[in-house]
């Protein structure tokens, strides 16, 4: 995918790109104890999900763009929630599309690309 702006998947990885710069890779695991889900960045934890009540995110440490942040953020967000709710991939992603949208977003649009970086 061409262009300045965009997110790609490739499994359950996916890179954000932000003024023509790729950033990622962003990822999930699940925790040893498969209680929670670990948020990674570059394969470094940066946030967990453990319940409905306690969830968090710092993206500081890596001085990411607050677009970035914003965008992988909600990203994340869907597909722990897709997960959660046994949603079909198709589905969480029309759910990512409208809350991208929802949000001011609507410049970052998404496809499965597999290895192929979004600028070339």
């Amino acid at each position: 995918m061409r262009g300045t702006h965009g997110i790609r998947f490739d499994g359950t990885r996916f890179w954000v790109l932000h003024r023509r710069r790729e950033f990622g890779p962003f990822d999930y695991e699940w925790s040893k104890d498969f209680s929670g889900v670990e948020f990674m960045y570059r394969d470094q934890k940066f946030g967990e999900y453990c319940s409905s009540e306690e969830i968090f995110a710092d993206l500081k440490q890596f001085s990411l763009p607050m677009r970035v942040v914003e965008v992988s953020c909600l990203t994340i967000g869907i597909i722990l929630y897709g997960i959660l709710n046994g949603l079909p991939e198709r589905h969480w992603k029309e759910l990512l599309r409208e809350r991208l949208d929802e949000s001011g977003f609507q410049r970052f649009r998404f496809r499965d690309e597999g290895q192929e970086r979004l600028t070339g």
